[in-house]
């Protein structure tokens, strides 16, 4: 699995905004989930970094939050990440 700090450096600066909204334990939407996906390689890339939670949405799909390393870097004492500028 590639670093975090690289993955979440991939994420535009929304994204990464979005996930900081989101606090260390909110539900990620599937937009940022898709994000993380890119960020990490591709679709399906960004599993590892974001984990289900075992409970599911309204309309059966699982909840997922950033894994537990990646949330206490994201909120912990780590250096911020650096933001990719221009296209990616």
């Amino acid at each position: 699995m590639a670093d975090i700090a690289a993955v979440l450096g991939r994420l535009t600066p929304e994204e990464f905004d979005g996930l900081r909204a989101l606090g260390p334990a909110g539900h990620l939407p599937r937009q940022l989930t898709d994000a993380l996906d890119r960020a990490a390689g591709g679709p399906g890339a960004g599993r590892g970094y974001y984990v289900p939670t075992g409970s599911v949405s309204a309309t059966g799909g699982p909840h997922f939050v950033l894994r537990s390393d990646v949330s206490g870097w994201l909120f912990g004492s780590a250096a911020p990440v650096p933001q990719a500028h221009g296209d990616v």
